[in-house]
């Protein structure tokens, strides 16, 4: 026979490539045929639960790599938590409304004003669901394992049912109202927007200090005076309405040499801005505080408008002249100044961002960024313009279609925020955020934002639920508004659409307002961001498996200002609580030079094309190779190098399938207490990395998750017990107790890190668990996480072989000295002796274990410390000396013998050796060996 066939080389059919990219969609469709998140589920009934809330991403095309990192890492949270004793249902959701749907339909021709609002959401409501499909199909092969079945979507009725109720309870709470105040107006998508749907970049604006005359001085100032003012925006100009200053302010009139007029500017900015418009000289005349300047009038400078001088604190003096251009129907300031004094709202501009007749022939029908040309020619004209400069701000943008906004005040209702601000700030105490910094910039978000409009003038989304009399009262009531609720939880939204004001009422409603029974309905819908900030009852509460509060969201940073900052204010509105009790954000993906990621910059990576080359394992191990709590860089480069880590992780794993296909585990497991002393070390520290690798998952540390995972696989597995072990297990009687005690440690370490990868691997830890013929599940996510097993006091042992990885350490150190030498090549060439102080020889001693099999020396002499030579080497508190092994080589283990040939009938084999052969192949006694 031969030789090689006396030895136990392991064996299996576990590939070692993959094959993800195909592999993987059959291993998907499996788990879909067989519903192994539905035998998940009904395995974890009873358990206690753990909620995480799925914030619904937009149903706008294929998903980017922004997606997989969120969906990837609720995955891999839910699924370690159904494993690890919780009930953790996951329902998928999709945000369905809004304006990206709109515009893609007009993109494809389609017209909504000529088609009508019915047709137009029927068309919207199909290409969303579109959306929602190839969305889907994208997260399921990433190996996302959810409720596929029963996702939720905004548009789905009872979702909007539910949303309206929200918002009926918030009206019964005289949370609602409606007003005409300045708001992020969007002429590209003639809507308004929320602070969430801002977003901001630098822009150049025309700026202009120019002159007003006053008009009533109140016996302070004479007519030819002027109020020097500042404007970034000089198309609001013919909006102006008054002159904002600061009372408490120092304000100086001058008069310039060789001009008529005298000006009105703050004392503290007079140099500067004497410098901007050249005045050489300069008198002062008189100096005002800012108070005296109240109530005073101007002309404005090109239209038949008086303006009031106002004192507001918002005046600062960081630019200009320390008096504001005030139109209180172009910005917040300008509004809630303007309201103070009882000033008219002008707003001269349409919806469509284009200037109206009001502004004056010379403004009608210009897009108002035009408007700053005529502005400034209608002040130089007038005489009144001291200084026109370019000044780069930053200015916000609609964040879908791009263009600049406006600050517009037009009618709209509002969600008031200040009536309860407070409770909604005493709520996030009750939150955990991860990272801590989270707390603090949702707390900020919340303190410093205004009341939330809620109204967009488009047509797909969910209905204002509101009413108006004849009279034009508005009639915004709860139990209408529930009952609006109910129609659209049987028919859907549309029907807001499809029937009159008088269909949508209860039965023989009346109003004291309409004593002819005639009622109109709000054409207005919700901001889409009241869709998804109402999911906490839409879903969380509304299906009864899952419970509010969710236990944990997890989203990207932006959604502090978006669905965090939402769902928060809605849930504390109408249960008085968050929706949530921790809170986990991630940044954003970057390209390998750290730059945002753009389809016009050429530098996006599609998740589908790396899970058609690579497959979707790499992007999962990816997830966990980056600290996602800041923005993350990736490239193709990136994700070759994770491959590499895959690679390592599955020939590993494979390794350990081929070399325990022999052992079953009922027969031929050794009880711990059996172990041999380094297999029990191997052991506790294997118990000792389940703990720890749990503990990050249950911290959600990804990050952690990885380098404990790659460190364990790396150091502990590969470079040290998978090495020294190879010569027992092929060497050794198949059946040999030291053999089977390895093989006990082996299969603990396969079966269990099996299942420690699962929740980021779920496709390779499955295809591993089809190899393992003892285990009892159908599937591996159907099995549960190891338990961290008491092997009572293991402290000293642990220590003690802590301490023994110092002198390996040293003693790889000399064997590496010895092969730059040529003393030897491999350690089995060697023959080592340790010279060992008396507590360095306790140690050995204490391990109870022959530690030459161990360091891999054919060799290994004990001497005393005192005893070596003046010129023995010392590593790390160790001194050795490493020689030519003594005897000869088998060719059997490849180690070196002083008793090969004891055995005349195996002559090259060692004694120990031999005997091996002679209890377990007697055929080699019979036919010998080939040579």
């Amino acid at each position: 026979m031969k030789l090689k066939d006396t030895l136990n080389l392991g064996k299996t059919k576990f590939p070692m490539r993959g094959n993800l990219p195909q592999t993987e969609a059959q291993r998907e469709n499996v788990w879909f045929e067989n519903k192994v998140y539905e035998a998940r589920q009904k395995l974890n009934e009873g358990k206690p639960s753990f909620m995480l809330h799925d914030g619904p991403p937009y149903a706008n095309g294929n998903i980017h790599l922004g997606h997989a990192l969120n969906k990837i890492s609720k995955d891999i949270i839910v699924r370690y938590k159904s494993m690890n004793g919780f009930y953790a249902p996951y329902v998928p959701g999709w945000d369905t409304h809004g304006l990206p749907i709109e515009q893609q339909l007009t993109k494809a021709g389609k017209d909504r004003k000529k088609v009508g609002p019915v047709i137009w959401r029927k068309m919207a409501e199909e290409f969303a669901r579109k959306q929602v499909k190839i969305q889907m199909t994208d997260f399921k092969r990433l190996g996302v394992s959810a409720d596929w079945d029963h996702p939720y979507m905004t548009l789905l009725p009872e979702f909007e049912a539910e949303q309206l109720r929200v918002f009926g309870k918030m009206a019964g709470k005289g949370l609602i109202y409606r007003g005409k105040k300045p708001v992020f107006w969007s002429w590209s998508s003639e809507s308004a927007l929320a602070m969430a749907e801002i977003e901001y970049h630098d822009v150049t604006a025309q700026t202009a200090f120019y002159a007003e005359q006053v008009k009533d001085g109140k016996g302070i100032l004479d007519n030819d005076t002027y109020f020097v003012v500042w404007t970034t925006t000089p198309w609001t100009i013919p909006a102006s309405r008054g002159i904002s200053v600061n009372a408490d302010f120092d304000y100086v009139v001058v008069q310039p040499e060789a001009d008529q007029k005298k000006y009105v500017i703050a004392k503290e900015l007079l140099e500067q801005v004497a410098d901007k418009f050249e005045w050489a000289n300069y008198e002062i005349v008189k100096t005002l505080k800012g108070h005296e300047l109240e109530y005073m009038t101007a002309q404005h400078p090109f239209m038949d408008v008086e303006l009031l001088v106002m004192n507001g604190d918002h005046v600062t003096l960081e630019a200009g002249t320390g008096l504001v251009h005030t139109a209180p129907g172009f910005g917040e300031d300008d509004y809630l100044i303007g309201q103070r004094y009882n000033l008219e709202i002008a707003v001269p501009v349409d919806d469509q961002g284009r200037m109206t007749a009001e502004a004056g022939a010379d403004f009608a029908g210009l897009l108002y960024s035009d408007a700053d040309a005529v502005s400034l020619q209608k002040l130089a004209d007038a005489g009144v313009l001291l200084k026109q400069e370019e000044l780069l701000h930053s200015y916000p943008f609609d964040w879908r279609t791009k263009k600049p906004v406006i600050f517009r005040a037009v009618p709209q209702w509002f969600a008031s925020i200040d009536s309860f601000r407070q409770d909604i700030l005493d709520q996030l105490d009750t939150v955990a955020f991860q990272p801590e910094w989270g707390k603090k910039r949702l707390y900020n978000m919340i303190r410093d934002r205004g009341d939330w409009v809620i109204s967009r003038q488009r047509v797909w989304g969910v209905p204002l639920p509101i009413f108006y009399a004849e009279d034009g009262t508005a009639i915004v009531d709860e139990t209408i508004i529930n009952h609006v609720a109910e129609l659209v939880a049987e028919h859907g939204s549309n029907i807001w659409f499809e029937k009159e004001a008088s269909e949508l009422l209860p039965a023989g409603y009346q109003n004291e307002h309409s004593p002819n029974g005639i009622f109109t309905k709000e054409m207005d819908i919700m901001d889409v961001w009241f869709d998804s900030g109402t999911s906490h009852q839409g879903v969380m509460n509304a299906r009864d498996y899952l419970k509010f509060p969710a236990d944990l969201v997890l989203e990207g940073s932006d959604q502090y200002r978006g669905w965090f900052n939402s769902s928060l204010i809605t849930s504390v509105a109408v249960t008085g609580q968050a929706p949530y009790r921790k809170v986990l954000s991630q940044g954003f993906t970057l390209d390998g030079n750290g730059d945002k990621m753009s389809k016009s910059l050429g530098n996006t990576i599609s998740p589908n094309e790396v899970v058609k080359t690579m497959g979707a394992e790499i992007i999962r191990l990816w997830v966990t190779t980056v600290d996602s709590s800041a923005d993350m860089k990736v490239s193709m480069e990136i994700l070759k190098t994770v491959s590499e880590s895959y690679r390592k992780i599955r020939n590993t794993m494979r390794f350990l399938l081929a070399n325990t296909a022999d052992f079953t585990p009922s027969e031929d497991a050794v009880a711990y207490a059996d172990l041999t002393p380094v297999d029990q070390y191997f052991y506790a520290r294997f118990n000792e990395f389940v703990a720890s690798l749990k503990t990050a998952y249950d911290n959600f540390d990804f990050q952690d998750i990885y380098k404990q995972l790659i460190n364990f696989i790396n150091v502990d597995l590969s470079a040290f017990y998978l090495d020294f072990t190879k010569d027992i297990l092929y060497v050794e009687a198949a059946d040999s107790h030291v053999r089977r005690s390895v093989q006990t440690v082996m299969y603990k370490v396969l079966a269990d890190l099996k299942q420690l990868i699962l929740p980021v691997l779920p496709h390779t830890a499955e295809e591993i668990h089809e190899y393992m013929e003892f285990e009892t599940s159908d599937f591996a996510y159907l099995a549960e996480m190891p338990v961290v097993e008491n092997l009572g006091d293991v402290s000293k042992l642990l220590a003690n072989w802590s301490e023994f990885m110092v002198l390996r350490d040293a003693a790889n150190k000399a064997l590496e000295v010895a092969r730059d030498a040529k003393l030897i090549g491999k350690p089995a060439e060697a023959a080592l002796t340790l010279y060992l102080t008396d507590a360095q020889n306790d140690l050995l001693e204490s391990l109870g274990q022959d530690v030459r099999v161990v360091l891999m020396v054919s060799q290994l002499h004990y001497a005393k410390a005192v005893d070596a030579p003046a010129d023995v080497a010392e590593y790390d508190g160790y001194q050795l000396s490493v020689a030519k092994a003594a005897g000869a080589m088998s060719p059997r283990d490849r180690m070196y013998h002083t008793d090969l040939g004891m055995d005349p009938d195996f002559p090259m084999l060692s004694a120990h050796e031999a005997s091996i052969i002679r209890e377990n192949y007697p055929l080699a006694l019979e036919e010998g060996f080939e040579d």
